[in-house]
């Protein structure tokens, strides 16, 4: 089955129309979308248009498959307040670094939020939807379908929200960058381009300098006295530290005989083997 709503924000786009919306038809609309039935879809100045295949139900007269037209139109938000919020979202750095990286900030909303102004949808009063088939209900299952796409289509550009609601990508990043913090982060942001010389040769060419020697002393000693040589590590004031610091019974030691004895006893061997071969 087709996964839609893969982001945080597609997610959002679901659950806030689920607050509002039969989950019922929502889920019919949901198999409209995976089977194929949305035939075209397109979204132009903040409106979304498709055309979505129908049922044939002799029951009710319909012998051949219909073709139905819908449309969804999400409330626009108006010039004076799209500048408020814009004023609000120039204050917050965070929020400006992801809008002008093309990302969509997780925290958003509060830029919307503290002038009563919402960017997800917040009740059905937000959509102005309508489809030519006979069910009187609205959303009915095609209109739930292309609420899915649209799902989909923000996962794929998270601006496709603000272009709902009256300002395109280009606007709002052309707003954002007027303000002094906007026009900061955006020439920080900006990549310049290196400077490239043409080279007239791929392989470099050797110059040659006069050497200048004071003395012949100098040419083989150098003009400066190596450092001195650094004294030799003393030695650990306890022998065999390394196996006296595993202590008597290790984690690894299983035998009732002390370890550290059973080492001594060891190397004792070995050290007079080593004087009998002489």
């Amino acid at each position: 089955m087709t996964q839609f709503s893969r982001t945080w924000w597609g997610q959002r786009f679901i659950q806030a129309l689920e607050q509002f919306t039969d989950v019922g038809r929502l889920s019919r609309g949901r198999s409209y979308a995976t089977n194929g039935r949305i035939i075209s879809y397109k979204l132009d100045h903040g409106m979304v248009q498709a055309k979505v295949r129908g049922s044939v139900n002799p029951y009710f007269g319909v012998y051949k498959e219909p073709i139905y037209k819908t449309s969804i139109i999400l409330k626009a938000i108006n010039a004076r307040d799209w500048s408020k919020v814009i004023q609000n979202i120039a204050t917050r750095a965070d929020l400006l670094t992801k809008l002008l990286m093309n990302e969509m900030p997780d925290t958003i909303e509060d830029a919307f939020i503290e002038l009563d102004l919402h960017l997800l949808p917040h009740s059905a009063r937000d959509f102005e939807t309508d489809c030519s088939c006979p069910d009187y209900a609205n959303p009915c299952k095609h209109i739930a379908g292309v609420y899915y796409l649209l799902a989909s289509a923000l996962d794929k550009d998270p601006f496709v929200m603000f272009a709902l609601r009256g300002l395109s990508r280009e606007d709002l990043q052309a707003e954002l960058v007027k303000t002094p913090l906007g026009a900061t982060l955006a020439s920080a942001l900006t990549i310049k381009e290196p400077n490239v010389q043409p080279a007239e040769s791929y392989y470099t060419h050797p110059i040659t300098k006069p050497v200048q020697i004071a003395s012949h002393k100098e040419f083989w000693t150098g003009a400066t006295r190596l450092p001195a040589p650094q004294p030799a590590a003393s030695q650990p004031a306890v022998p065999a530290l390394l196996i006296k610091k595993q202590g008597d019974y290790p984690a690894f030691w299983h035998k009732n005989a002390s370890f550290i004895h059973t080492m001594e006893e060891f190397y004792e061997r070995v050290r007079t083997k080593n004087k009998q071969m002489k």
